[in-house]
């Protein structure tokens, strides 16, 4: 839910008796005179299609760069760390539902609000803006590298378009992220309206299972024919730089299980909204299992030469029958997920920025001139960032490391710590200060590594 078009006093209202919260100010659930602009009757978003669009909002891109994240730390520690992360996901998911209530906020910017004031407020705001530009940023990355190749370590991987088609402008990364972009994106992207994407939520889960049984199945062949070695079980450390290396990834996992920017908006359209800590729970299961599944098949199946983008890994012969078939599903499948997870994330983008530009202004959905200005500006913004930035690694450890643990895990943490109601147990409170210590710790060994490799990529050579 947007984190400004509400004042703290609204934000207050009573949720007894389950009644449709009815306000005038609110930008997700209508009013009777925003009805007459064109909404249909709404009596709330059901448990499933709740699931669905938070589990949309898990699985996105992050799935991706998982199976990386095996090959810096091996098997067992790397699916060790996503079940770990699943369950402080769910804990400071938790901790920010119980403040939300006894605070009587509707938004996690009005929880922000009712602990920091409105710098906390604004704090939040830019931090989720941050991490959802550079979300949607991977995802237009991933549809051009499966779409129209990408170039690795000198090596041209072919997109689809490109191995079915030729080479041609038309099929170059520009014209088909910007045939996507108006095409899907935008019609996509002009709902008001969360519970409108459930449907278009569930056939992306259903994509992301089809990429998943597809790569388990090839696995599984070449694991009973021989023809995969087995990939390392635990990290290689050999030196202090090695043990160093292995904080980079805790930024790509946080970012893989971030959702919390949508939690309030989900409930807030729920028909039961006593339910929400169960749909949480069932999205992080649903979720965590594929992404165990992802990371253990697609590790086995490519081991070292795994790509920062496993994507990218379908594009030679894998040595099985319909090979090339099998390639094209894979990565066609993932792509067509992505395009559908585009609008769940880029809905609490929108909110936020309205809210941090707009926050005395009115309900968001009321004004179209509005609405449709700051639609258009932030996909242009988007588009832009897609076509420049050429590695989804580089993008998921600037924004894993910066503004995704501040909104996954710092921010609920600081909120508890304040504990402004005295309902924080000493256990939540420790807890607390463990994830504010992981988070800060991984984030200054992430951003130092990544400073670190730059500086030895453009840094004289000595040969």
């Amino acid at each position: 839910m947007t984190i400004g078009n509400e004042k703290h006093a609204k934000e207050k209202r009573s949720r007894r008796n389950k009644q449709p919260i009815v306000d005038e100010k609110s930008p997700l659930l209508p009013t009777k005179g925003e009805e007459e602009h064109g909404f249909d009757e709404f009596n709330g978003a059901s448990y499933t299609g709740a699931v669905f669009n938070l589990s949309t909002t898990i699985v996105g891109a992050g799935i991706m760069a998982l199976p990386a994240t095996m090959k810096v730390l091996g098997l067992v520690p790397g699916i060790a760390l996503i079940i770990f992360m699943a369950f402080l996901t769910d804990a400071s998911i938790d901790l920010l539902i119980r403040f939300s209530r006894a605070g009587k906020s509707l938004s996690y910017g009005g929880v922000m609000d009712d602990a920091f004031g409105s710098i906390g407020r604004m704090l939040l705001q830019v931090c989720v803006m941050v991490n959802n530009i550079g979300v949607l940023v991977v995802y237009m990355i991933i549809i051009g590298d499966v779409l129209s190749g990408t170039t690795s370590d000198g090596v041209h991987h072919t997109g689809v378009l490109q191995g079915w088609f030729g080479v041609h402008w038309w099929n170059g990364r520009f014209f088909v992220l910007l045939v996507t972009t108006l095409g899907v994106f935008a019609p996509l992207a002009s709902l008001k309206r969360i519970d409108s994407l459930s449907y278009t939520s569930a056939l992306s889960v259903a994509l992301a299972v089809v990429f998943l049984v597809i790569t388990a199945g090839i696995t599984i062949f070449k694991l009973l024919n021989g023809s995969i070695m087995m990939p390392k079980l635990f990290p290689d450390i050999v030196d202090f730089t090695s043990a160093f290396n292995l904080f980079t990834v805790v930024p790509v996992l946080v970012t893989a299980y971030i959702c919390h920017y949508n939690v309030h908006s989900i409930d807030n359209e729920l028909e039961d909204n006593t339910k929400i800590k169960a749909v949480v729970r069932t999205s992080l299961i649903l979720c965590s299992s594929v992404y165990v599944m992802t990371s253990l098949f697609g590790f086995l199946l490519f081991g070292d030469n795994t790509l920062d983008d496993v994507l990218a890994n379908f594009d030679t012969n894998l040595g099985i029958p319909y090979s090339s078939l099998l390639n094209d599903a894979v990565r066609v499948s993932y792509a067509a997920h992505l395009m559908l997870v585009f609008p769940i994330v880029f809905f609490p983008l929108r909110l936020n920025l309205d809210g941090l530009l707009f926050p005395r202004k009115g309900a968001l959905v009321a004004d179209n001139l509005r609405f449709a200005s700051i639609t258009i500006g932030l996909i242009g913004v988007i588009f832009l960032g897609a076509n420049f930035i050429p590695s989804i690694w580089d993008a998921f450890q600037f924004t894993g490391a910066t503004a995704a643990v501040c909104v996954g895990f710092i921010f609920p943490s600081a909120i508890t710590l304040g504990d402004r109601y005295g309902i924080a147990t000493k256990k939540d409170k420790i807890l607390c200060i463990f994830m504010i210590v992981l988070a800060v710790f991984s984030n200054v060994v992430a951003v130092y590594s990544d400073a670190l490799a730059l500086f030895k990529k453009n840094g004289p050579t000595t040969e």
